[in-house]
């Protein structure tokens, strides 16, 4: 079993495109826009029955599908459906997710491939139990950043208290994981040191990674790579430019109301654990009251409703083919219940 692989672990918009199109400047690693396979599928293997020859060949088959509609595309990356399901040493969404990587591998001629999918970490000691053993690279920012950047994006939480609540229960998976894991294959990476000193830190992390550093990694923003992932989605945007380093700090303007003192209520314990500086140590309990999370909830949900109203009509547009294919699946599913 190859194990050629780097895996970002984190909570996304964290600077995670950002990283990813960096490394995707080597010729050493091939790495892709993510269509999230594990955590999609995960949830829906149940529909698939044990996994044999005819029901894992249709799990390829709805995989693949989705790969290649993923908003920002694989290019030059062509998915054999019959040669991935002849390759495959067992029938597990672990050992799909890795051929169809490697494959991204294979067409660049590249050492490694690269996942970002950030939630991943949640995986990370099943695949490892599974014997599948990539390269991690926790990627993290100040989580009160991440949720102001969450609060513009299409995807996501959307009210405070779950951007805290998610943002804490990645970062303590990412933490837990470097525990247990030996230093040769965990690798530590601030969003904020990343910014501010990029040519030290992605020297320090092709060091990590046993390959070699080249300049172009800092010129990200004029790639074919940059190009293709900003025109598919307004959060991605700045990929066309390059590193915006003062881009920090952002919740001090940009935080109302309470959300300053309900996120550090949530995960202030991990923002310290980081090294985060704290700026409401002392918030009111009630904050968080069993009253209040049920009108955080609600609240919650209608934002999320609101996001996809505003949204800017493509992303809508190249986000629907893949949601095509899952209610397919899903209406495949109810089909054969009944």
């Amino acid at each position: 079993m190859m194990n050629n692989g780097i895996q970002i672990i984190g909570t996304q918009r964290s600077g995670s495109n950002l990283l990813r199109v960096m490394l995707d400047q080597s010729a050493e690693i091939a790495s892709p826009h993510p269509p999230h396979i594990l955590v999609t599928f995960m949830p829906l293997l149940a529909s698939y029955g044990t996994l044999d020859a005819v029901s894992y060949r249709q799990l390829v088959k709805d995989v693949v599908a989705y790969v290649n509609v993923n908003p920002v595309p694989w290019e030059g990356v062509v998915l054999d459906e019959e040669e991935i399901f002849r390759q495959s040493e067992s029938y597990h969404l672990f050992t799909l997710n890795r051929l169809i990587y490697e494959q991204a591998a294979i067409s660049k001629n590249a050492k490694y491939w690269c996942c970002k999918s950030m939630a991943n970490v949640h995986y990370a000691e099943e695949m490892e139990e599974f014997g599948l053993r990539p390269k991690y690279v926790f990627l993290y920012r100040d989580g009160r950043d991440v949720a102001c950047s969450f609060k513009k994006a299409i995807v996501g939480e959307k009210h405070i208290y779950h951007l805290a609540q998610q943002w804490k229960k990645d970062q303590l998976a990412c933490i837990r994981l470097r525990e247990i894991l030996p230093a040769d294959r965990f690798f530590s990476l601030n969003y904020e040191t990343l910014i501010t000193a990029p040519e030290n830190e992605i020297r320090r992390l092709c060091g990590f990674l046993d390959i070699e550093y080249h300049p172009n990694m800092l010129q990200f923003h004029g790639s074919k790579t940059s190009k293709l992932t900003a025109a598919a989605g307004e959060m991605w945007s700045n990929l066309e430019k390059p590193i915006i380093s003062n881009n920090t700090g952002k919740f001090l303007n940009e935080f109302k109301e309470n959300d300053l003192e309900i996120f550090e209520l949530v995960a202030g314990d991990v923002l310290t654990a980081l090294n985060y500086k704290r700026y409401a140590p002392v918030a009111d309990q009630g904050l968080v009251d069993a009253i209040q999370l049920s009108k955080y909830d609600k609240e919650n949900e209608i934002l999320k409703k609101e996001a996809l109203v505003v949204a800017r009509p493509s992303d809508l547009e190249n986000r629907a083919p893949q949601l095509q294919i899952l209610k397919e699946i899903k209406s495949r599913t109810a089909c054969e219940v009944q």
